[in-house]
């Protein structure tokens, strides 16, 4: 009898020390979480901005505004030189360089700002499979509790 009366407490014991592992696991995890969104380099950093700036709307309305008044100017100089060429003439060819560029430079890196925000995605999913892991656990745990208290009675 005595035997049993020690075990029991031994196996608490050995419960807590098991659920206490898996929390400081749970506890690191999240850690690594929180290093990644705040450990970026200077490269990852400019992406991160540039994929903010260039997706904003405000951009889009500057960007716009820049192209109409860059063909109005050459629009302007067009007629106003009429027997001399203009700085850009009329298919605006410079602009088109300028934007193919812009677009050359724009595509690499907000491709690159996806890719970190795919990992972030990636370790949120994991980390939503690991909590529902535990509550699956802990909701088997309740129904056998109660389902031994109901067949005691």
């Amino acid at each position: 009898m005595k035997k049993k009366v020690k075990d029991k407490p031994l196996e608490k014991v050995s419960k807590n020390k098991t659920k206490e592992s898996k929390l400081k696991q749970e506890i690191n995890y999240i850690k690594s979480i929180a290093q990644l969104k705040t450990a970026r380099t200077a490269g990852q950093r400019a992406s991160d901005w540039l994929t903010k700036w260039a997706g904003s709307w405000f951009f889009i309305i500057l960007f716009l505004f820049f192209i109409i008044v860059w063909m109005f100017i050459n629009g302007y100089y067009l007629i106003q030189y009429k027997q001399g060429e203009a700085f850009d003439p009329f298919p605006f060819i410079l602009l088109n360089l300028a934007l193919s560029c812009l677009a050359a430079l724009q595509a690499p890196i907000i491709l690159m700002s996806q890719n970190r925000q795919t990992q972030r995605d990636r370790i949120k999913a994991e980390f939503d499979y690991r909590i529902n892991k535990k509550a699956e656990r802990e909701i088997r745990e309740i129904r056998n509790l109660l389902l031994r208290k109901r067949y005691k009675k």
